[in-house]
């Protein structure tokens, strides 16, 4: 299976570079995954397609301000740094661009002054592909939120803007560890909640911190060749109970987003409720778990979407995107959402 094959055309003007004005108010498009049929909705109406008896799984992560900005303590070149997703409460694993190497000191910035701090990371190993172990005077999720900046995905091709702070992370996002959002919940409200609540959908939360194994590009054409990183995940007692109790019932599990699905799909394949999640979900994978999907359009070429086809069908979902394309909608992390069922 090539990765090749999982490609379309994505024009620059339909990537959402800014959230909406109102949180909510993006569009929907709903993929029968059977059929192939495509409507057009809005996100606010996600109750519409669900009914009483489903449950709805949120990932309750919360985003880091995990772009840190230094120079080298040696010469003053400046380095930027994406402190990584938390695994098991510690954090040492960062992103790089430029060249670094082992034992280098980077001396800290304020992102909001461009000051110096008395912070010094110093850079432990070198791992290949930007990927590097680093420490620090104190907890490098610490300094990452007292000084540096939301991390943005690279395609926006803009720094973080104070909206962002608050708008890059979802309304409920309760612990800090993701260094990117679980981008399909970004457009979830209080009010859709309390509309799915009262409609009568059981909403429940776990916990993966998204890293690596979310976002990193796919480096070879073969699809069995790439190596899924994995992300720390936990699952909640009553929110497997609540999983289980859905299914014996007949009614549907919806996973919000492809980390929610990943996470519970591995708990399906392994039985484990916590831990490190490596999942590789494409085309070709018997989903155990989740009954509907809803998740934004995603990169080509990217393990998201290749989870996506795997759940949709890619001769389904390769149309919904053209149709997506023509239609107006926006792509990718702050753009519109589907919902595949």
């Amino acid at each position: 299976m090539l990765v090749s094959d999982y490609n379309y055309e994505l024009p620059e003007e339909v990537i959402a570079q800014h959230p909406p004005k109102i949180r909510g108010t993006t569009r929907l498009l709903a993929l029968n995954r059977q059929t192939g049929e495509v409507t057009d909705s809005h996100y606010a109406n996600l109750d519409e397609f669900l009914q009483p008896g489903d449950l709805i799984v949120l990932n309750d992560t919360k985003v880091m301000r995990s772009r840190v900005f230094t120079e080298r303590k040696s010469d003053g070149h400046p380095r930027e740094l994406v402190v990584l997703e938390r695994h098991d409460g510690e954090i040492d694993h960062v992103m790089y661009r430029g060249k670094l190497h082992e034992g280098e000191e980077l001396i800290v910035k304020n992102v909001a002054t461009d000051e110096k701090t008395e912070d010094i990371i110093t850079i432990q190993s070198i791992l290949g592909n930007g990927i590097a172990t680093a420490k620090a005077n104190r907890p490098l999720e610490e300094i990452a939120q007292d000084y540096g900046n939301v991390p943005l995905p690279p395609y926006m091709h803009r720094d973080a803007e104070p909206e962002d702070i608050e708008r890059y992370q979802t309304v409920w996002a309760k612990d800090f560890g993701s260094a990117a959002a679980p981008t399909a919940s970004l457009n979830m409200t209080k009010e859709l909640l309390a509309k799915l609540e009262k409609k009568g959908i059981q909403i429940k939360y776990l916990t993966l911190h998204v890293g690596l194994g979310t976002f990193l590009p796919i480096r070879s054409d073969e699809v069995e060749g790439h190596k899924m990183h994995s992300e720390w995940f936990n699952i909640p007692e009553d929110t497997l109970e609540a999983v289980k109790q859905t299914k014996a019932a007949g009614h549907r599990v919806i996973a919000v987003g492809t980390t929610v699905t990943r996470t519970l799909e591995f708990w399906g394949k392994t039985g484990k409720t916590f831990g490190e999640d490596d999942i590789f979900i494409y085309p070709g994978f018997k989903f155990k778990v989740i009954d509907a999907l809803v998740t934004n359009f995603h990169a080509p070429k990217s393990t998201v979407l290749m989870l996506t086809a795997a759940f949709a069908g890619w001769d389904h979902l390769k149309p919904a995107y053209e149709h997506a394309i023509s239609s107006g909608y926006k792509l990718l992390s702050y753009g519109d959402s589907c919902f595949i069922y």
